[in-house]
């Protein structure tokens, strides 16, 4: 591992090579696992160049995103709107020797999804391959949906290799025909469960290659609390036990059942709900509460910087996410929230969806119930609200399998690797 990672750190240099990754949105404080990962790339001494299918609608960044050094492109995120560009980059792509190929290919996806956002997808590879500078030498996917479109039309139009990170939603509501299309078309593919690699081996046969490389966590800027928790346990009104919620308002977090699970604990019981996070579902998050009574215990944060999360996670006595399969099969893979909040040595209670079950050991390492069970839910966080020490126990465990088992460092050399050797290819 030391060997391929030093080949990483100087393959971009000694090559003057570069990755184009192509990403759904850019920059996004929901995604700052990817984030942390260019930066680990970068480290490593892979040049980047990074190439946004939507502009940033946040109005806050990550640290992480300023120490990024790699320039960013926007494709034209609707087509009408930039015409003029798109027809440069088609009189440009229409030339070069992969075109018949990708347009082929684009013909065969646009028959089975007729729809205007496959048109679209078209629309911006064409702007990627017509703008790609020349040192590119291999184009990169975040997501196996729409930025894997783009990246696949966009490489085979240029003669280039193409890999992808698929991630969750674009893992579990892909059609299963162009999932295996993509993992055939790709050099090589990674994501971040075992679940995922599981059902994505089955769909690419034994001999495409997909390998699990877990997102993990970068201790440097989750360093351990300096001071211990407090051993609140709902008996003082003036001093409740604080309840925290990270993640966006989407159906796959199920913070609806963590409301009515709320609404479930004894009256005695004394706690409070924070809720960090932006997303569709807020205001009707808000009115549920109302509904149940219990809105004067729930705080709603909104998005946050970097450092008032951490102050979140440093003030929480649980930390609590109710993953579920949404009803459109989408779900959460492995949530970084999980390892942030280990981190810093709060007591996690989750669901036993998807990779979750890969991170928190039920009873060991936190606690585990089944999605959609607000009852059961209810009967986990007044045990933690009721026992300090179990609390202790638990997120002591926690945060030794975080910050030893799912580190930041392993799967960056292991992507880094992959890439060098894919630049050296070239």
């Amino acid at each position: 591992m030391l060997r391929a990672a030093q080949a990483a750190r100087g393959a971009g240099t000694r090559t003057g090579a570069a990755i184009a990754v192509v990403l759904k949105g850019y920059p996004r404080l929901s995604e700052t696992f990817i984030a942390q990962e260019l930066l680990a790339l970068e480290r490593r001494g892979l040049s980047l160049a990074l190439y946004s299918l939507r502009m940033p609608t946040d109005h806050a960044t990550h640290p992480l995103h300023a120490e990024i050094r790699a320039p960013v492109t926007y494709l034209p995120e609707y087509l009408h709107q930039a015409l003029r560009r798109v027809w440069r980059a088609w009189r440009v792509a229409r030339r070069l020797p992969g075109y018949p190929a990708a347009l082929a290919a684009w013909r065969r996806d646009l028959r089975r999804d007729f729809t205007r956002n496959r048109v679209r997808r078209f629309g911006q590879a064409l702007v990627l391959a017509s703008e790609l500078p020349p040192e590119v030498g291999h184009v990169h996917a975040h997501f196996l949906h729409t930025p894997a479109s783009v990246a696949r039309y966009a490489a085979t139009m240029r003669g280039l290799a193409w890999s992808c990170s698929a991630h969750a939603k674009d893992v579990w509501t892909l059609p299963e025909w162009e999932k295996r299309e993509k993992l055939a078309a790709s050099a090589w593919t990674t994501t971040c469960t075992a679940c995922n690699a599981d059902h994505l081996r089955g769909l690419a046969g034994a001999r495409k290659d997909v390998e699990l490389v877990y997102h993990g966590i970068d201790v440097a800027r989750f360093p351990p609390p300096q001071r211990a928790h407090a051993d609140r346990n709902g008996d003082d009104t003036a001093h409740p036990a604080t309840i925290l919620a990270v993640g966006r308002a989407v159906d796959k977090k199920g913070f609806d059942d963590l409301l009515r699970a709320l609404a479930l604990l004894p009256p005695a019981l004394h706690w409070r709900m924070v809720h960090v996070g932006g997303g569709p579902l807020l205001p009707r998050l808000a009115s549920l509460a109302r509904e149940l009574g219990i809105d004067d215990r729930v705080r709603w944060l909104g998005p946050q910087a970097h450092a008032a999360v951490l102050d979140a996670y440093r003030g929480a006595d649980a930390f609590v996410l109710p993953c579920r399969v949404g009803d459109d099969g989408d779900r959460d893979g492995l949530p970084n929230v999980l390892l942030e909040a280990q981190s810093q040595r709060v007591a996690c209670i989750s669901t036993c969806v998807s990779g979750i079950p890969e991170l928190i050991v039920d009873g060991v390492t936190g606690l585990l119930v089944e999605p959609r069970e607000p009852a059961a839910l209810a009967e986990a966080l007044a045990r933690l609200i009721r026992d300090p020490s179990l609390r202790r126990t638990l997120a002591d465990a926690g945060y030794e399998r975080t910050t030893t088992e799912f580190s930041l460092q392993a799967g960056a050399d292991r992507l880094a690797a992959r890439f060098a050797a894919c630049l050296a290819s070239r």
